[in-house]
């Protein structure tokens, strides 16, 4: 695929995932369309199919390709479908100084004055109930919403020197001039037809995603971290052809750290594993020891205005290639580094070192959640962005597509473990 066609599917894929439900039922069409075949973690698996995936809870998936030849080593790419947010609260809507507002709790570490005065829209799941059955819709209206109004300077004259946000009092978004509670049931009832008994819902920026630079070089998006992760190992996913068993992973709740039902820190991934060893009647135990795992999840580019929060050695440059990323907290050592870096030189990727000031510190990774489970060989990858968890974000385009071919390089090779010595081929 040429750039140009990877950046447009890259802008659709931001443009329909606007939460972690939407994100997954977008993937689930794409696998589809792939011929890939939905299985159930219910079900017994009698008949396992090459080409397969599996969801938790609607907001995770995992999809696994079966090599031709029998092997046992798992290639694994994990990221994340979750976003940070504004989470409606159950029954929120109440009215104040004629407004309707609707309160909302903050989903991860936001960015709070990213949020204000741009036009919200709402996605994510409505349960709803019918003959004694609960039903799960995926919803999005993609369209403008709500708003949350900053405060004039005029008002308040200290805004531009304290930007200290009260997550209670000023992301309150506003969803219109009414006096009557019930406008927002018939908001959400306008998504469905029988009786509503709960639901997860996302406010988020509905902004269209643009590309911009002389060279059609700058990304400006929402949600950048972490889907331009997911679309590079999903693209990476589809296009390669494995030796060994190929494993696309994107889990939920990252962003509020991992540990539910379908985050990394659940047993979803190590239970899928189990399975296909199962009946595959494979050793797992052996198969993770030859195994590896790449978890994608975005960095901070060096910031224009501010270099002082940049460290001294280990920057991320925009524009420059995916970054390998080595915290204290993160999975990257030397040899897993080191593998991902012979790949890279060995198909002309471009690939940059990453590392945080020691006065700065970062959120733990994907791989060091996952590894509580599954104990794999694993390394800490991603891109470079700015304004990180702001409602619309910035990195280099081009350095997503160098992450989509280091990954396809990954998934095409065959890494060879024999005791402390490693053969790529």
């Amino acid at each position: 695929m040429k750039i140009e066609e990877f950046n447009e599917n890259l802008i659709n894929f931001i443009s329909n995932s606007t939460c972690s439900f939407t994100c997954v039922k977008y993937i689930k069409e794409i696998l589809i369309k792939e011929k890939y075949t939905e299985l159930y973690e219910t079900d017994n698996w009698q008949n396992l199919p090459n080409k397969f995936f599996v969801i938790r809870n609607d907001a995770s998936i995992i999809a696994v390709e079966l090599p031709n030849k029998k092997n046992d080593i798992f290639s694994i790419i994990t990221s994340h479908s979750d976003t940070p947010s504004l989470l409606l609260k159950p029954n929120g809507n109440y009215i104040k100084e004629n407004y309707l507002k609707y309160n909302i709790m903050p989903y991860g570490g936001l960015l709070n004055y990213g949020w204000l005065d741009h036009p919200l829209s709402i996605s994510g799941r409505i349960i709803t109930s019918k003959n004694n059955k609960l039903k799960t819709n995926i919803i999005d209206f993609k369209k403008p919403m709500l708003i949350v109004p900053s405060v004039a300077i005029h008002q308040k004259t200290d805004s531009n020197t304290n930007l200290d946000l009260n997550m209670h009092i000023d992301l309150q978004p506003i969803i219109s001039l009414s006096k009557k509670k019930d406008t927002w049931n018939k908001i959400i009832k306008s998504k469905v037809k029988d009786k509503i008994i709960d639901y997860d819902l996302f406010a988020y920026n509905p902004a269209v995603p643009h590309i911009i630079g002389e060279n059609n070089e700058l990304l400006i998006a929402p949600r950048i971290d972490n889907l331009t992760s997911v679309y590079a190992s999903l693209y990476s996913f589809l296009n390669s052809k494995s030796p060994n068993i190929k494993v696309f992973c994107a889990f939920n709740n990252e962003e509020i750290g991992s540990l539910t039902e379908e985050g990394a820190d659940s047993n979803f991934l190590l239970d899928i594993l189990k399975k296909i060893a199962s009946k595959l009647e494979i050793d797992i135990t052996s198969s993770l020891s030859k195994s590896f795992i790449i978890s994608s999840d975005n960095t901070h580019a060096i910031h224009p205005n501010h270099a002082e929060y940049a460290d001294d050695t280990g920057v991320a440059h925009l524009n420059e290639g995916f970054t390998i990323i080595k915290e204290i907290n993160s999975t990257t050592n030397a040899v897993s580094s080191s593998i991902i870096k012979k790949i890279c030189d060995d198909n002309n990727i471009k690939y940059q070192d990453a590392t945080a000031k020691n006065d700065i510190t970062g959120g733990s990774t994907l791989s060091s959640i996952s590894l509580r489970h599954v104990s794999v060989l694993s390394i800490d990858v991603g891109i470079g962005q700015l304004s990180m968890h702001s409602s619309i974000e910035t990195c280099s385009i081009k350095d997503v597509y160098e992450l989509s071919k280091m990954m396809i390089a990954f998934y095409n090779a065959n890494i060879e473990r024999k005791n402390d010595t490693f053969l790529i081929n």
